[in-house]
């Protein structure tokens, strides 16, 4: 039992800090392959920086945004198992869909570590700034909306990033390089309109504090993005 405690922990200490190497063999390996830990990584990491986001809001959006945001990581993950091991199939990555999934598990267990560190000053933020019964949380609001934007993307690349010794260490350079934008893009694409489909996770004001919207297949995640850039600017 003190054998396998001393392994979880030292896979643990590879995912954090993300040697390329290392994660080769937590990939590849089906003795170092520890999806439960995976799992219990992303779900810590990104409810507590859901939590985070939805504070602004109050301690109900905190606790809604802190289940959801889970479950847009998994929803995106289950998706893209296929699609990205497809798109690894196309590009030569040398992986299979199992291999691929086991990578996927392990970029979005690094993309929550970083979240979940980040989490304190999006707290803060949240705190520190405007209520949403301010005269100026209209502004506030779009400026959250497009700070987290560019954190979870910053994340998602860096997390992403961290598989190309894995893929070069399984298939040409030219391969991996495409291998991972490929994937790096459906993470991405698919992520968003997850997030937004999900919607409110990052409230709006004047609005009611509910779980879902009922318009929640109207509009799409881009439109979002433009109307906040448009309003800011």
């Amino acid at each position: 039992m003190n054998f396998r405690l001393q392994a979880i922990n030292q896979h643990w200490k590879i995912l954090a800090t993300g040697r390329p190497g290392e994660l080769s063999t937590l990939v590849l390996d089906p003795a170092c392959r520890r999806p439960a830990l995976w799992i219990l990584t992303i779900c810590a990491g990104t409810a507590i920086y859901g939590a985070s986001i939805g504070a602004w809001q109050g301690p109900q959006m905190a606790i809604y945004v802190g289940l959801k945001l889970p479950l847009v990581v998994f929803l995106t993950l289950t998706v893209n198992s296929l699609l990205n091991g497809l798109l690894g199939r196309l590009l030569g990555s040398g992986l299979g869909f199992k291999d691929t999934f086991s990578a996927l598990l392990v970029s979005f267990s690094i993309f929550s570590l970083i979240v979940g560190s980040l989490s304190p000053i999006s707290l803060g933020m949240a705190l520190d700034t405007p209520g949403p019964d301010s005269p100026q949380s209209g502004q506030v609001h779009r400026s959250l909306i497009l700070f987290h934007i560019v954190l979870i993307s910053f994340a998602g690349i860096t997390a992403t990033r961290q598989l190309w010794g894995l893929l070069r260490s399984v298939s040409s350079s030219a391969a991996a390089r495409r291998t991972l934008f490929g994937w790096l893009a459906g993470n991405l694409f698919v992520g968003a309109q997850m997030g937004f489909l999900l919607r409110p996770i990052f409230g709006q004001p004047g609005l009611t504090i509910e779980f879902l919207r009922p318009d929640m297949f109207e509009g799409n995640f881009y439109e979002s993005v433009w109307w906040a850039l448009k309003h800011i600017f």
